[in-house]
């Protein structure tokens, strides 16, 4: 049941055909907005018979203290270049929880859980990791770009064991410099010691996405999300 003391996250919806069966939960970087990855819907090419709901939510605005206060756009707080050590705890669990509400909304406009994607680039990457390994509601799939595990450590006690076989794509510009490809590489090696199975990417880029790179994400959700019988 939805949460009614949260609200509902505005946001852009572009279905690919009539009552959809599927959903795909996209969420941007910071600084962004929900439409920064409409394009994709497109690019990606899935197949025609399959009638997705994409939702790309906007993120709360936010002062971020790393951009000396600025308002935007943000998932989470940055307090320090250091993130994975400096972390806004606070503000990645008020996100998840409002992730969360967007997942029952979509299972009560009568999208099957196991039909739901997370996708995220950046820290929309992050929280997609946040939200869909805790969600108690077995999802499809998750798909971290240029991303990181946040609160790894403690993964191990709040994971839900309905998706402790999700798979996921991960994906990393080998010369990022936003969030460095170690950081990725250590959020990977944790994933893999729990035995989730996970699919890993890199390519020649820095924080960014490249065309290759939307090339397999669509193999990759032909091969989870099932063709409509």
């Amino acid at each position: 049941m939805i949460n009614d003391s949260i609200d509902l996250l505005s946001a852009i919806e572009i279905e690919t055909g009539a009552c959809p069966t599927y959903a795909i939960v996209w969420l941007h970087g910071l600084g962004a907005n929900g439409s920064d990855f409409v394009p994709i819907v497109n690019e990606l090419e899935l197949l025609s018979e399959k009638s997705i709901r994409f939702i790309f939510p906007h993120a709360p605005e936010r002062p971020v203290s790393l951009n000396n206060g600025y308002i935007m756009r943000a998932w989470y707080d940055i307090f320090r270049p250091d993130f994975r050590n400096y972390q806004d705890e606070s503000g990645i669990r008020s996100s998840q929880k409002m992730i969360d509400v967007l997942i029952e909304r979509e299972i009560q406009r009568g999208i099957d859980s196991k039909h739901i994607v997370l996708a995220g680039f950046s820290q929309g990457g992050a929280m997609a990791l946040q939200a869909g390994l805790r969600q108690t509601n077995p999802l499809a799939g998750i798909i971290a770009l240029s991303s990181y595990l946040p609160l790894m450590e403690t993964l191990s006690t709040e994971a839900c064991a309905v998706n402790a076989s999700i798979p996921i794509f991960m994906a990393h510009g080998i010369y990022d410099a936003v969030i460095p490809i170690a950081h990725a590489i250590a959020s990977r090696e944790r994933l893999l010691a729990a035995n989730y199975p996970l699919e890993w990417y890199e390519y020649p880029m820095d924080h960014t996405v490249c065309q290759q790179e939307i090339v397999d994400i669509s193999q990759w959700l032909q091969r989870i999300i099932e063709p409509v019988a």
